[in-house]
C-alpha cells in the first residue's frame, strides 16, 4: 500500500517538475531573446521574464475553483495538456508577443499545480509522513530547475542557432509523461466524500491505499469532520480563518522576500556581473541548481523528523549570513567565486528551509472543504510576490548597485527569523483534522 502511494504522489508531483523547468527556463533564453528583438528592460521585465509568473498568479488564484469543482485528478490532467501547448507555442515563436502569450498559458498551468498537486498530495499522506511526501512536489520543482539550468547550457553549447528554441519545446515530452501517468492515479477520497459526497468511490480509491479498517475509520472521521464544519459553513473571508490567512500571507511573502525568484531567474546575469564570463555563468547557474536539489534531499530527510518550524529556524540564519556576505563581496568587488559560494550557501539555505517547508505549511493548515481555495490563497500570493521580483529584477540589476539588493533581501530575512519564532506553529506528525481545531476558530 505504502508503495502505492508513494507511485501516485510521485506521478502527482511530476507538475512540480513541470513547474519549475517552465519557470526557471527562461533564464537561458533570457539574453539570445533580448538581442534578437532588442527590447528595452521595462518591456523585458513586464512581458518576456515575469509574464510567466502572472500567469501563476492567474493560475493560482483562479485554480482553486476548478480544484475543487471538478477534482484534483481532472484538473491536473489538464495542466498536463496545457503545459504541452505552452513550450511547442513560445518554441515556434515568432515574436515577443506572441512568445509572452505562450509564456502566459505556462505559467497559468503552473499556478493551478501549485493548488492541485499539493493538495492532491496532503489528502492522501498520513500524518507520520506527510511531510516528506509534499514535498516530493517541491523536489520535483528544484529538479526542474536543475534541468532546466542543464539543459540550457548543453544546448547553447550544441546548437549554434536558435538554441533557444529547443530550450523551450523540450519541456513538451516530460509534459507528456506527466498528463498520461495520471491517468492511472486515482480520485482522492478526501474530496470525494467531502466535495462529491461519493462513499463509495472514495472507498474504491482509499482501497488503493490502505487496509479495509483504515478506509472504513477514515470515512468514518471524514464525514463526522464534515457535518460538523457544514453546520457551520463559512468563506475563506468570513473571519472564521483570520490566522491561517495570515500564516500563509506572511511564510508566502518572506519565501519570495529572500530573493530567491530574482537570483533563479537572473541567475547568468548576476553572475556575469560578480566577474564571471558568459560560459563561466551558465555552467554556474547549472551548480545553483545542483546545490538547490542535494540540500532538498536534506529537507526531505529532516522535515517529519525535525519538524517545518526547525528547518524555517536553520534557512533563516543561513539566509542571513549568505545574502549579508554576497553584499558584502560587492561592496569590497571580492572574487566572483567567492560571491558564488555564498549564493550556493543562499541555495542551501532555501532549500533546507523554505523551499522545505512552504508547500507542505500551506498544503497542510486549511481544511478540506477550503483547501483548494486556501492554496489558492497561499500559492495565489507567492506568486504575486515572485511576480513583483521578477518584473523589477531587470531594473534592479542595472540601476542598483547589487550590494544594496542582497542587503535589502537579507533585512526581510531578519523579519523572518522573528516570525518563525513568535508567529509560526508546528505541524509536525499531527493529522489535518487536528490541525484544523488548533489554527481554525471554533464557532461561538
Amino acid at each position: 500500500m505504502k508503495n502505492k502511494i508513494f507511485k501516485y504522489v510521485f506521478a502527482v508531483s511530476i507538475a512540480g517538475f513541470l513547474m519549475g523547468f517552465d519557470t526557471v527556463v527562461i533564464s537561458g533564453v533570457n539574453l539570445p531573446i533580448k538581442n534578437l528583438w532588442n527590447t528595452s528592460d521595462w518591456f523585458h521585465g513586464a512581458f518576456i521574464i515575469s509574464m510567466s509568473l502572472w500567469g501563476m498568479v492567474i493560475g493560482a488564484l483562479a485554480g482553486g475553483y476548478p480544484t475543487q469543482k471538478f477534482g484534483r485528478k481532472q484538473t491536473l490532467i489538464w495542466v498536463g495538456i496545457t503545459f504541452l501547448i505552452s513550450a511547442l507555442g513560445a518554441a515556434l515563436t515568432t515574436g515577443p508577443y506572441m512568445f509572452s502569450f505562450f509564456r502566459l498559458i505556462g505559467g497559468i498551468s503552473a499556478g493551478v499545480a501549485s493548488i492541485a498537486a499539493p493538495t492532491y498530495i496532503s489528502e492522501i499522506a498520513k500524518a507520520n509522513n506527510r511531510g516528506r511526501l509534499v514535498m516530493l512536489f517541491q523536489f520535483n520543482i528544484v529538479f526542474g530547475i536543475l534541468l532546466a539550468y542543464l539543459s540550457n547550457y548543453l544546448l547553447a553549447e550544441a546548437v549554434a542557432v536558435d538554441s533557444w528554441r529547443l530550450m523551450l519545446g523540450i519541456e513538451s515530452v516530460p509534459a507528456c509523461v506527466f498528463t498520461l501517468a495520471l491517468l492511472f492515479v486515482p480520485k482522492s477520497p478526501r474530496w470525494l466524500i467531502v466535495n462529491e459526497k461519493n462513499i463509495e468511490e472514495a472507498r474504491n480509491s482509499l482501497s488503493k491505499m490502505m487496509s479495509k479498517n483504515e478506509a472504513n475509520h477514515l470515512i468514518t472521521l471524514l464525514q463526522k469532520e464534515d457535518n460538523a464544519v457544514a453546520s457551520d459553513a463559512k468563506g475563506l473571508f468570513s473571519g472564521k480563518y483570520n490566522r491561517v490567512l495570515m500564516l500563509s500571507f506572511l511564510i508566502a511573502f518572506f519565501n519570495q522576500f529572500s530573493g530567491i525568484s530574482f537570483i533563479l531567474f537572473y541567475a547568468p546575469e548576476i553572475l556575469e556581473k560578480a566577474g564571471l564570463v558568459t560560459s563561466e555563468s551558465l555552467l554556474s547557474s547549472v551548480s545553483i541548481g545542483v546545490v538547490n536539489l542535494i540540500f532538498t534531499f536534506v529537507g526531505i530527510s529532516f522535515i517529519d523528523k525535525y519538524g517545518r518550524k526547525q528547518l524555517m529556524y536553520i534557512g533563516s540564519v543561513g539566509y542571513i549570513i549568505a545574502l549579508s556576505m554576497v553584499a558584502v563581496g560587492f561592496y569590497f568587488s571580492t572574487t566572483a567565486w567567492f560571491k558564488l559560494f555564498f549564493m550556493l550557501l543562499f541555495i542551501a539555505s532555501h532549500a533546507v528551509g523554505q523551499g522545505a517547508v512552504i508547500w507542505v505549511f500551506i498544503s497542510e493548515i486549511f481544511p478540506t472543504r477550503i483547501r483548494s481555495f486556501g492554496q489558492s490563497w497561499g500559492a495565489g500570493l507567492l506568486n504575486v510576490f515572485a511576480a513583483i521580483i521578477a518584473l523589477f529584477g531587470s531594473v534592479l540589476i542595472n540601476v542598483f548597485a547589487p550590494w544594496i539588493v542582497f542587503a535589502f533581501f537579507a533585512f526581510f530575512m531578519v523579519l523572518q527569523l522573528l516570525f518563525t519564532h513568535y508567529l509560526m506553529p508546528e505541524t509536525k506528525g499531527v493529522s489535518l483534522e487536528e490541525i484544523q481545531g488548533l489554527l481554525v476558530k471554533a464557532k461561538k
